[in-house]
């Protein structure tokens, strides 16, 4: 799945255990400007350290993978949990560069 809209927030990394980080940001989805949304994503794992790149303000085209989970209270309640997991973030209008540029020559020769 993917969004794209103006990054409003950018938290630090957080070191839920030993072996788990996660960095929280949000983005203003405005498909109808009269009411944005703002929606939270995370990067966890060696993938904190890309939102260094970015600045609020900017325009932001998101990759990400929508996560559940469940979790049953000791008194035996049921609740669940949904996560907007990120995994790749681009800058709306940048050039790749050609190391990131696909081969769209179809040519036979």
């Amino acid at each position: 799945m993917n969004i794209k809209g103006k990054l409003i927030s950018i938290s630090e990394t957080n070191q839920i255990s030993d072996k788990f980080s996660k960095r929280e940001f949000v983005v203003e989805f405005a498909e109808n400007p009269t009411y944005p949304e703002y929606i939270q994503l995370e990067f966890v794992q060696d993938k904190c350290d890309i939102l260094n790149e970015y600045s609020i303000g900017q325009d932001v085209d998101v990759a990400f993978n929508l996560k559940g989970r469940k979790w049953t209270s000791p008194q035996g309640v049921d609740k669940y949990f949904n996560t907007l997991q990120a995994w790749k973030i681009d800058k709306v209008g940048d050039v790749p560069s050609p190391s990131q540029e696909e081969d769209t020559d179809d040519l036979p020769f």
